[in-house]
């Protein structure tokens, strides 16, 4: 009999769609400006991100690994910050370089600290 696993279920979901959550703050700050077709595509991004959230859960896929199951939501993260930088006016608006690419790197240590491990690898027998 495996356990539960609630923990680890709601730290997947709750962390990132805590990750995401600034991007729908930022939609509703574009409404408050008038600017719908930004509003509009952030909010297609944020609820993007929710489908994906829930879509791409290890324990509907425990056999995949988790690198595999991150990588739409890595992708949808970064069209988030494009989508981000579009709606500040570019990124020479935010002073960045193209150093700053080096910014976003830690980003994805997750990614290569979680590896080949798969959600199956976590279930327990009782004894």
């Amino acid at each position: 009999m495996t356990a539960s696993r609630k923990g680890e279920k709601a730290g997947w979901t709750w962390g990132w769609l805590g990750g995401f959550l600034w991007v729908l703050i930022l939609a509703i700050i574009e409404l408050a400006k008038g600017e719908i077709l930004r509003f509009l595509t952030g909010v297609i991004l944020g609820a993007g991100a929710v489908a994906a959230i829930l879509a791409f859960s290890p324990w509907r896929h425990p056999n995949q690994p988790y690198r595999r199951l991150m990588a739409p939501l890595y992708v949808l993260l970064l069209l988030s910050l494009a989508w981000a930088m579009w709606v500040a006016g570019g990124p020479a608006q935010l002073g960045l370089s193209p150093w700053s690419i080096f910014l976003v790197l830690p980003i994805l240590l997750p990614v290569f600290l979680a590896g080949t491990r798969r959600w199956s690898e976590g279930e327990r027998e009782d004894t």
